[in-house]
């Protein structure tokens, strides 16, 4: 599923810089359900945004 692009997400440079230190997992942790950079994106949103009510 594709959604239109915020502008508080994340750009492919810094993508690239974020991403190793993200994906350092367990070998044996269960698998991720969601993509983690919607997951990176979200916490991006709500910690520059404070979720507000619409």
């Amino acid at each position: 599923m594709t959604r239109k692009p915020y502008p508080s997400d994340i750009s492919e440079e810094e993508w690239h810089f974020v991403a190793p230190y993200l994906t350092l997992m367990d070998v044996n942790a269960p698998q991720r359900r969601h993509d983690l950079r919607e997951v990176f994106n979200a916490l991006r949103w709500l910690a520059r945004a404070g979720a507000p009510w619409r």
